[in-house]
Order: structure tokens, then C-alpha cells, then sequence
């Protein structure tokens, strides 16, 4: 059944591989990105495949620019089906070294905006007794991440915020669930790569069981399968698409 469905973060990486998937399954979609241009983009690019599909620039952090962006979604595309949050901000600090400027940034990027996109979107989803919902979060929020201890605790709170909504909603044919990544080569992964953050893909790919990185691609998959009528009895799950480094 074709849905308008929103993403956010939609300009590259796992966001962008998720536009492509639910384009490929026949639903609108929706790019949101804080890059207008990458938003636009990506657009273009789905309807040289035949998807319809609208580029829009938003800021998750900041509700009235969320609150337009959705208008303009149902303007154009519809009420909205699907939502994939995938707007995400990475940061690196030792914890005592941490600065209430950057700790609130972060929690403002990954759970602030996610909780207002889910507002913004459910109303839809309540009206027509239909919806999915897919965060992403992290596996840093499973596992604990030393030197990132902002992220981990905002994406920690993703995951409850799942958990949160799935129950709350279920009643009305909504179902909201979760992929922690792991291990998955992104252009963000790349820049803390350059700047010293993190090891080589070589490093990384050691540590993980089937033996090498995942793409953008995997995570859009498994977003697709979660976003699906198929899945109208999975809800408030953590689905994690790590490669078996997290179990």
C-alpha cells in the first residue's frame, strides 16, 4: 500500500539509503535534511527513477522549522504513513571534559528532534489508524561508548522513546520500533574517521563478527521490512543491523 513517508537525515549516508528503499517499495518520500542542497539532490534522484518525491530543508532542533516542513509534506505528497528518524549528530569528548554547550546540542539533534518529528507526524498516522515508525539510534546506547557519553545517553533515550510510543500507540495500528547501527560505513563515519575519532575500517571490521562493515543500504532494508504491512505485529522492538557485535 503506497504511504508518503518522511526521513529526516535523508541527504546521505543511512538516511539516503532508506529515501532509495521506500522509493523502490512504491511509496512518496519525503528528504528532510538540515543540507538543503543534499535534500534536493537526493530528491532528484528519486524521480529520475520514477519515485515522487520532494526535497526539504529542516532543522529538527527547531519546531517551527519541523512543523513547516511537515506542512509542505501534506501540502504536496499527503498525509503522512511512515516516519524514519534519521537526523543524527556524532561528538566525541572525554566526559570531564564535557561542556553543557555540547552535551545539550547533542541531546537537542538526536532526541529533541526526534521527539518533534513524532509529533508532528503521528496526528496522520492517528487519523488514518495506520503508521510505522522507525528510529535510529545506536549501539553506543547498548553497549556504552567512552568518550562519547552525550551520545550514548541521547540515543539511550531514542530507544526508550520507542519503547514510550509503541505502547502508547498500538491501539490505533501504529507501530514504532528501532535500529541501533553498528559498525556501518557513512560519509559521518568517514569525517570522525579523518579527524581521529575513530580506526580504520580495517580496525573496526576486526572487531565484528561476520568479518566487514555495513552499508547504508543494510539499515535501509531493514527499515523497509519494519515500515511494512508485513510487520503490523512488530512493535517497541530493538532491531539491531551490527553484523553480530551486539547480541
Amino acid at each position: 500500500m503506497m504511504k508518503v513517508a518522511v526521513v529526516t537525515g535523508g541527504a546521505s549516508g543511512m538516511g539516503e539509503a532508506t529515501c532509495h528503499e521506500l522509493g523502490r517499495r512504491g511509496h512518496r518520500v519525503a528528504v528532510l535534511d538540515i543540507d538543503e542542497s543534499g535534500a534536493q539532490r537526493v530528491a532528484e534522484d528519486l524521480r529520475a527513477q520514477g519515485v515522487t518525491s520532494i526535497g526539504i530543508a529542516a532543522d529538527v532542533t527547531k519546531r517551527p522549522s519541523v512543523d513547516e516542513a511537515f506542512a509542505k509534506v501534506r501540502s504536496e505528497l499527503g498525509p503522512v504513513g511512515i516516519l524514519v528518524t534519521s537526523a543524527g549528530l556524532v561528538g566525541f569528548a572525554p566526559f570531564l571534559e564535557l561542556t553543557t554547550d555540547a552535551w545539550t546540542r547533542l541531546l537537542d539533534v538526536n532526541l529533541t528532534g526526534t521527539f518533534h518529528c513524532c509529533q508532528a507526524a503521528l496526528p496522520d498516522m492517528v487519523d488514518a489508524n495506520w503508521g510505522r515508525i522507525v528510529m535510529i539510534s545506536s549501539s553506543s546506547a547498548q553497549r556504552g561508548s567512552p568518550g562519547m557519553a552525550h551520545y550514548a545517553a541521547a540515543k539511550g533515550g531514542v530507544i526508550s522513546l520507542t519503547k514510550s510510543l509503541a505502547r502508547e500507540f498500538a491501539l490505533q495500528g501504529i507501530t514504532v520500533n528501532n535500529i541501533p547501527p553498528s559498525g556501518i560505513e557513512t560519509p559521518m563515519q568517514h569525517r570522525s574517521q579523518e579527524a581521529g575519532h575513530l580506526p580504520s575500517n580495517e580496525t573496526m571490521a576486526a572487531n565484528i563478527p561476520v568479518g566487514h562493515l555495513g552499508t547504508g543500504d543494510d539499515i535501509a532494508a531493514a527499515v523497509g521490512f519494519l515500515a511494512s504491512d508485513e510487520a503490523g505485529y512488530i512493535t517497541g522492538q530493538v532491531l539491531g543491523v551490527n553484523g553480530g557485535s551486539i547480541l
